[in-house]
């Protein structure tokens, strides 16, 4: 089992960058696949970004796609999500997600862990 707490979440105006972590407890962080999600109309949260458990494979949104970057360091137990080139309409409350596995996982469903959200708040 494992908990999530994000944090690095905040007020930032349009074009301006943010570095959210997911910071995880419990144990084998290594063996679990990462995911970020937000809310978006008409869904109850939408994928953003994936990372397999290694790191060596993500994937992303393709309205994130160049501007987002997701990445973990299993040695500290956290993951992250670099977010460049911020749009107003990147506001939303971003959750972390694992689940136990080695691919990426785009599904809402797939995910077993998430925390409990940081908010990011762009400003046109």
């Amino acid at each position: 089992q494992v908990q999530l707490v994000e944090s690095g979440g905040g007020f930032v105006p349009a074009g301006g960058s943010l570095e959210l972590s997911c910071a995880a407890s419990g144990s084998h962080f290594s063996c679990y696949a990462l995911g970020w999600f937000r809310p978006a109309p008409r869904k109850e949260r939408e994928f953003v970004a994936a990372i397999n458990w290694s790191g060596s494979t993500t994937y992303y949104v393709d309205s994130v796609k160049g501007r987002f970057t997701i990445s973990r360091d299993n040695a500290k137990n956290t993951a992250y999500l670099q977010m460049n080139s911020l749009k107003p309409e990147d506001t939303a409350v971003y959750y972390c997600a694992a689940k136990s596995g080695n691919y990426v996982y785009s599904k809402l469903k797939s995910y077993d862990y998430w925390g409990q959200g940081t908010q990011v708040t762009v400003s046109s």
